[in-house]
């Protein structure tokens, strides 16, 4: 059994489960956080088969509370040809690496045996991240991917026979990465030397350096900064005809994690998000609902 054999290469005493409509991308009520003799459980097993064929896509990360399980998920959407020998040659030996649909790979590197803190877990993410050229979107502490044995719903994976694909496991050696410790020296390194995170999100600073004003006056600058997210984010690129609520909170947290302040942050959702107000009877509401939530 393929997710056997997932959850075998990736131990941990609780997984988180997430199930995500293909179309709306709105989660199933309910939060579900199992052992893996019980997600092994022929009614645990049903109940996920049925919301799959449902159009709910099933996720998952190893689950150890507010900080990450010591698992780094690195989302290979356009792998380079040899990308897990590289792996393996650089000391990031994955635990599993699965065919998330023809492809595209997710590859989960076990970077600790202990739990890392947000912090520590989301700088190693993008380093990875930036190194195989994976999508930065994914690169996070807690973020989620796929399990093995489901199908992937999204439309814009459908085959040309209009089905969807399976997720397919391609390697499954549960081990620790020989460079992990190197990494998280490294990670806690430049924590505490305060420097710029690598990769895209250092483009994004850059970018938009010369276009954060001061004040909020310039609203040219402002749609422009909301496009330069939206663009480094890969948002479109994943959903063309994205659900704007939720690019608005990847835009927010990704300007507040860079410092922005958050004055400048609501008006560049104010000014950048396409169509808002979007039908929202209070605005000022949804924009400081927003804001929570992506400070969370």
């Amino acid at each position: 059994m393929l997710l056997r054999r997932q959850l075998i290469a990736m131990p941990c005493s609780l997984y988180e489960i997430r199930l995500i409509h293909s179309g709306s991308r709105r989660p199933y009520p309910g939060v579900r956080r199992w052992t893996a003799p019980q997600l092994l459980d022929p009614a645990t097993m049903g109940f996920l088969r049925i919301r799959n064929r449902e159009d709910y896509d099933v996720y998952f990360r190893p689950y150890a509370g507010d900080h990450n399980a010591g698992y780094i998920l690195v989302d290979l959407d356009h792998p380079a040809p040899g990308v897990l020998a590289s792996l393996r040659a650089q000391g990031h030996e994955p635990s599993v690496v699965v065919e998330s649909s023809p492809g595209r790979l997710q590859a989960w590197i076990r970077v600790s045996s202990q739990p890392l803190s947000p912090a520590l877990a989301t700088r190693i993410s993008r380093h990875l991240a930036h190194l195989y050229a994976a999508d930065c979107a994914s690169a996070d502490w807690r973020h989620v991917g796929r399990l093995a044995g489901f199908a992937n719903r999204k439309w814009q994976r459908r085959q040309s026979d209009g089905l969807a694909p399976w997720v397919k496991l391609i390697y499954a050696r549960g081990c620790l990465a020989s460079r992990g410790a190197a990494l998280i020296e490294c990670a806690a390194a430049e924590l505490a030397a305060g420097a710029p995170v690598t990769g895209r999100r250092s483009e994004i600073q850059r970018d938009a350096a010369g276009w954060v004003p001061h004040t909020a006056d310039d609203s040219n600058a402002l749609r422009s900064l909301y496009q330069t997210c939206l663009k480094r984010l890969r948002i479109l690129h994943h959903f063309p005809d994205p659900d704007w609520s939720i690019a608005d909170k990847w835009v927010a947290r990704e300007l507040l994690q860079r410092g922005t302040p958050v004055a400048i942050v609501a008006d560049v959702l104010r000014h950048g998000s396409p169509g808002l107000p979007r039908g929202h009877a209070d605005p000022e509401d949804y924009l400081r609902r927003t804001l929570r939530c992506a400070a969370r």
